[in-house]
């Protein structure tokens, strides 16, 4: 059964993930899915017109298999909030043919490994990207300031851009030309913060 939630979250770039696991494993914060490997397959219409409208059509797998649509994007003081519709599916193949088959196509692939913690109901997912590390804090509107000074995060420096978004930027300003933002394509390669067009939010 589909279901549709309102997405409320906040994303940080950050240098040190083993920091910020501490500081949440201070305030007793739990893990809820261990370190992860997922791969996305982002879907747009020949046109483009999810991209030009700030919409997303997602396919991922990692421990399970889901299909997720999202709305254009809202941003409020540094939080994005959207709707969000998603279920699980049995099959990532047949759903890739299935979605294909409706006339969309595949206009991006990315990876990353994921670890989620909770803590009074506010999700932490800290994610390892092909470009560099991000903490994402998921919840209530009211919770994700407070979390984020417990792990020592400067608001300012909140990321609003998608990490699809962030990856056009590494593309454009780095020259690169291949599709998929896969650590394989991001090997060896040293990716800077002004190249993300983010700042750093765990320290200087």
């Amino acid at each position: 059964m589909a279901e549709a939630n309102r997405e409320i979250e906040v994303k940080f770039y950050v240098r040190d993930l083993a920091t910020i696991e501490s500081c949440l494993l201070s305030f007793d914060a739990h893990v809820t899915a261990p370190r992860t490997y997922e791969i996305n397959l982002r879907f747009d219409t020949p046109n483009g017109d999810f991209k030009r409208e700030g919409r997303v059509l997602r396919l991922r797998r990692d421990d399970a298999i889901r299909l997720t649509y999202k709305d254009g994007t809202e941003k409020k003081d540094g939080v994005l909030l959207r709707r969000e519709i998603e279920f699980a599916v049995g099959d990532f193949d047949s759903a890739q043919k299935f979605i294909e088959a409706l006339g969309y196509k595949i206009v991006l692939i990315y990876e990353k490994y994921r670890t989620t913690y909770e803590v009074n109901g506010t999700h932490i997912m800290l994610d390892e990207m092909p470009y560099g590390n991000f903490v994402e804090i998921e919840g209530e509107l009211d919770s994700l300031k407070p979390i984020a000074g417990k792990l020592g995060l400067n608001w300012d420096a909140a990321v609003s851009a998608s990490y699809a978004a962030l990856f056009e930027n590494v593309c454009k300003r780095c020259g690169f030309t291949f599709r998929d933002l896969s650590f394989e394509n991001f090997k060896g390669l040293e990716i800077k913060p002004d190249d993300l067009g983010a700042q750093i939010a765990d320290g200087n």
